[in-house]
């Protein structure tokens, strides 16, 4: 048997629900692939069903857990490293530690920032200092970014009206990131003016080429929590598969949709272990069709 691919995931957990490594780790073991989960907070529940108890863990007690890791040589067997929520920025920079160390044995593993900071409708949700870091020193070292549209607007710092502009502004932001050649930005929930309003779409942009796939859009009141931390898992792990990008995004939002086109209205969180058999096979799936260049 091949010994399986190792991820360091590095995000948030919580006792009950699916956010952060809570809903990472299924997908990815799905997937064949072994997470190696790093908490950076520990909470009863998610915030979306209202009061919660735990704590955010402090950047020391993150770099404990990391110097344990280090010391069994798992850091260095690792081929991809993967954050979400930091609940500290100070966090942050364990996890960019963290990253230098991994490439130091692993040269071309991919580390996938998911730049947790907002929504519409919610605002930035995230302490602050967190949107400077992962603006000023995460971008730096992420060779894959995964913003939803509000998180790519302030990342940015301007609004995308259309989708030429948005792979324009994504062209722009990847000459910041690690070996820009390769970098990929992918933007969910995109909806821009020239895009149907009953269809949600996913950008995918490199430096030379762009993907757009297209859902019906699910009209749920509340949406359910976890849905971009499922998605990251996902598409983390058809990239560590080495399937071409527009294959691997296809395959995420594909699952995705599957997840949330089967959550029932009021649930607030995906039905992961129901539907599980959606990670590695959707019952549809939506192609990723290239943008033409303006």
């Amino acid at each position: 048997m091949t010994t399986p691919p190792l991820v360091l995931s590095i995000q948030s957990h919580v006792a009950y629900g699916h956010v952060g490594n809570d809903a990472a780790m299924l997908p990815l073991q799905l997937l064949g692939i072994e997470p190696v989960a790093v908490h950076t907070v520990q909470f009863s529940n998610h915030t979306g069903y209202g009061e919660f108890k735990g704590q955010v863990f402090t950047p020391a007690h993150v770099q404990d857990v990391l110097d344990g890791l280090r010391a069994r040589g798992v850091l260095a067997r690792c081929a991809a490293v993967l954050s979400g929520y930091l609940g500290d920025a100070g966090v942050g920079e364990a996890i960019l530690a963290a990253v230098q160390e991994v490439r130091a044995s692993q040269p071309k593993a991919h580390y996938l920032c998911d730049p947790v900071m907002g929504d519409v409708g919610r605002g930035i949700f995230v302490r602050p200092g967190i949107p400077d870091f992962l603006r000023k020193r995460a971008l730096s070292q992420a060779s894959v970014i995964t913003p939803n549209h509000y998180e790519f607007e302030l990342l940015s710092g301007g609004p995308l009206t259309t989708v030429q502009a948005a792979v324009q502004a994504a062209r722009t932001m990847l000459r910041q990131m690690h070996d820009s050649q390769s970098a990929l930005i992918v933007i969910t929930s995109l909806r821009t003016d020239d895009l149907p309003t009953n269809q949600l779409a996913t950008l995918a942009v490199t430096a030379d080429k762009a993907w757009l796939v297209q859902t019906p859009y699910v009209d749920l009141h509340p949406l359910p929590n976890g849905m971009g931390d499922v998605f990251t898992a996902v598409l983390l792990g058809h990239l560590i598969q080495e399937r071409a990008i527009p294959d691997a995004v296809s395959r995420a939002v594909s699952t995705l949709y599957a997840m949330v086109s089967r959550t029932q209205a009021g649930q607030r969180d995906l039905p992961l272990v129901a539907s599980r058999d959606q990670i590695t096979a959707p019952a549809h799936t939506f192609a990723a069709v290239p943008v033409a260049a303006p």
